[in-house]
């Protein structure tokens, strides 16, 4: 049993001297402290690198099916009034929505960006259905009505047309935001003045190259943001002076599903953007518009979220607190000796 315990103390790797053979320095305190220091400071970038969560891109082919694409708009044109926006919308699938009327609000806006009015598209629709509805109980004067209102179009035509030049005049603009469910095909949409007869607009601008789309891009996406998303046209502005034309974002939307280290999942979308600007003349039939010509890409991108294991923690603790260790111990030592050296040199001179 006393061979045993032999041995095993012949393998100890952490000998002690006996308290009367150590020597504590000042240099050594000094190094100790630092040593410390770096040592906690180190643990707590360790733990906050442990603890924080890092992602995972994968991709694989879209299989989606019957689902609408939600787009996101938040734009200011500060030289166009309400009345004469409208948002529009097609798709390949042959759909065409004109003025469209889902979540939509339009913000009238002062000379200075202030908001003095609120409109909601689907509202205006509404007063429009109640306006033209017809009573089952005066159905034979029917023509007669019909005459009446040929009449107030007119009146009508003519009352917005001083309205929105008296708004163009005091420098009104307009915001245009809210969120399009469209179908999950390649489309387009755009906001422009392609709403109005083509007369009262004529009649309102004098001719297409004086439509000043100047617009700002506040907002647009196609879907809920995720944590480090990065959409291209946010902030954008595109501001006119002298001239006009037409706008056109060509979009490449990338579907994306983002799962959450809870398991969560997130579907969404990214996309890319490319712009070109189309000038219009004094002469040219074309109105100008700001369009968005958006495309689906056939693979979706997977982002997860991801946690380090706590073996890998554990792992680059050790490492870091073991090297710190040695590192501080190397210094004291050469720290002692250099002292030493200093002063052995002066305590001879004295004993001569």
């Amino acid at each position: 049993m006393g061979n045993f315990k032999q041995a095993l103390r012949s393998i100890d790797a952490f000998p002690r001297a006996e308290d009367h053979l150590l020597q504590k320095t000042k240099s050594g305190a000094f190094v100790s402290i630092v040593g410390l220091v770096i040592m906690a400071t180190l643990f707590v970038h360790e733990l906050t690198y442990y603890l924080s969560t890092y992602t995972v891109h994968q991709m694989s082919v879209d299989l989606k099916r019957g689902e609408t694409l939600p787009i996101h708009i938040n734009m200011t044109f500060p030289s166009l009034p309400c009345d004469v926006l409208s948002v529009d919308a097609i798709d390949m699938s042959g759909k065409h929505e004109v003025d469209l009327d889902t979540n939509i609000w339009k913000l009238r806006l002062n000379h200075n960006g202030q908001i003095i009015g609120t409109e909601y598209l689907n509202d205006l629709v509404e007063k429009g259905h109640v306006a033209h509805g017809h009573d089952d109980h005066n159905d034979h004067h029917n023509e007669s009505d019909h005459k009446v209102k040929l009449h107030n179009l007119d009146d009508e035509a003519e009352e917005m047309i001083k309205k929105v030049k008296h708004a163009m005049a005091n420098g009104e603009g307009c915001r245009v935001y809210g969120v399009l469910d469209v179908q999950r095909v390649a489309g387009n949409f755009h906001i422009s003045v392609h709403g109005l007869n083509i007369f009262v607009a004529q009649m309102i601008f004098e001719g297409s190259s004086h439509v000043n789309v100047s617009h700002i891009i506040h907002d647009l996406s196609f879907g809920p943001k995720y944590p480090g998303i990065e959409n291209p046209l946010d902030g954008t502005s595109r501001i006119l002076h002298g001239s006009s034309g037409t706008f056109k974002y060509y979009i490449k939307i990338v579907p994306t599903e983002y799962k959450y280290i809870s398991k969560e999942v997130l579907p969404t979308n990214q996309f890319s953007v490319t712009e070109y600007f189309s000038p219009i003349h004094e002469h040219d039939r074309a109105w100008p518009a700001v369009y968005f010509l958006y495309d689906l890409s056939p693979i979706t991108v997977t982002i997860k979220e991801e946690r380090r294991s706590f073996l890998h923690f554990i792992t680059r603790l050790c490492a870091v607190l073991g090297g710190t260790f040695a590192l501080t111990g190397m210094l004291d030592r050469w720290m002692y000796r250099l002292v030493e050296a200093l002063t052995k040199p002066n305590s001879r001179s004295m004993v001569r």
